[in-house]
């Protein structure tokens, strides 16, 4: 009887043990979660890897859900030359190339509002899908540089001459990032953006300035329709006394990628 009742005894004590550890337990991953859940829902985020490219890139999230958010972000870049120019310059062999673009300059701003769905138990951590859409506006100044030769009888004239051009072109596009974030401290984010490939429309023009006789109307008439050769891209020209202008239009294309650090607040 007595060993019977200590057996008892025995199996009651593991039994409440186990319940309470399991409690515990329990308690301790609601109280998790509560607290990941009742965090500061908003992000601020600044994209370090653009910095390379001379472009400023910041992004603002905020939670709407246990796994869902929603973003806006600025990029911005002041026109300047293309990056890595001296890069370019050694991998261009030809002088003439290289003329018509080491003083390109370009620069542009973009507003991106995108949401997204995190795969992981809670927002703002692990692998996320995010549709987006963007609108980008890209400014560029670039000096064009033409030649054309005229046979007159038994004699020939080559006009060879530059006209300075500038102008914007506006594209508006749509597509999915596919990305992860991790939680490095208390408060601070790590962001990366994978990959996210965007396709829509684009249309501007660039123009410039300059007295044209009529046969440097006639050269910079010729060598413009070179640009109707472009694939996809449908172009008008325009030329004058006074310039030249140049309309495009047609689809766009881009890759949105980048390693940001963000604050929770």
């Amino acid at each position: 009887m007595k060993k019977t009742f200590t057996k008892t005894m025995f199996i009651c004590g593991v039994a409440a043990l186990s319940f309470s550890a399991t409690n515990s337990f329990a308690q301790q991953t609601n109280t998790s979660q509560d607290e990941e859940n009742t965090e500061s829902k908003n992000l601020v985020k600044w994209n370090v890897a653009a910095v390379a490219l001379k472009t400023y890139s910041f992004q603002y999230e905020r939670a709407v859900g246990k796994k869902m958010s929603v973003s806006l972000g600025f990029r911005m870049m002041p026109k300047s030359h293309v990056p890595f120019s001296s890069t370019f310059k050694s991998l261009i062999d030809d002088d003439k190339t290289w003329e018509s673009i080491k003083d390109f300059k370009t620069g542009n701003f973009a507003i991106t509002p995108e949401f997204r769905y995190y795969v992981g138990q809670n927002v703002f951590r692990g692998f996320y899908v995010a549709p987006f859409a963007r609108y980008s506006r890209y400014n560029v100044a670039v000096p064009y540089h033409y030649e054309a030769t005229f046979s007159n009888g038994t004699s020939s004239t080559t006009i060879k001459d530059r006209i300075d051009m500038d102008g914007s072109i506006s594209t508006l596009t749509a597509g999915v990032l596919f990305g992860a974030q991790w939680k490095l401290s208390k408060a601070i984010y790590l962001d990366w953006w994978i990959l996210g490939p965007n396709y829509g429309s684009a249309s501007g023009s660039i123009s410039g300035k300059k007295a044209l006789s009529d046969d440097e109307q006639k050269a910079l008439r010729e060598a413009l329709t070179d640009l109707d050769d472009l694939p996809l891209v449908h172009t008008k020209s325009t030329v004058d006394g006074n310039g030249a202008k140049i309309d495009f239009s047609g689809p766009w294309a881009g890759v949105r990628s980048g390693l940001s650090i963000g604050y929770r607040f």
